[in-house]
């Protein structure tokens, strides 16, 4: 597996093809939805890296396990939202996000 882009990089390489969809998530997905008060940006990061792991989408989840981490969101609840996960989405997308999550907590801070 590939080294995957930095959130800033990739959406600079998608902004020069759909810029549009850039801008929504800057002014809509991170400047509301994440902001709203209903739902801690903790619950929303376990919400999000489970939803990515069970989609298998590879390339966002090293950035929203970034995010859940400093969010407050420990290793060893995303190691268990891991386990938990490969009983509901498969065995496969468990086994790509705990490989993922290795190498995003292998460069970073415990």
């Amino acid at each position: 597996m590939s080294t995957p882009p930095s959130a800033s990089s990739a959406r600079h390489e998608v902004r020069q093809v759909a810029p549009k969809l850039i801008e929504l998530s800057e002014t809509v997905l991170y400047a509301d939805v994440w902001e709203r008060p209903g739902l801690s940006k903790r619950d929303r990061s376990l919400i999000t890296v489970a939803a990515l792991t069970a989609m298998g989408r590879a390339d966002q989840l090293p950035v929203h396990i970034e995010r859940a981490l400093a969010n407050g969101v420990t290793r060893e609840e995303i190691g268990e939202l891991i386990t938990h996960i490969a009983f509901y989405a498969g065995w496969p997308a468990a086994m790509t996000a705990g490989r993922i999550a290795k190498r995003v907590f292998d460069g970073s801070k415990p």
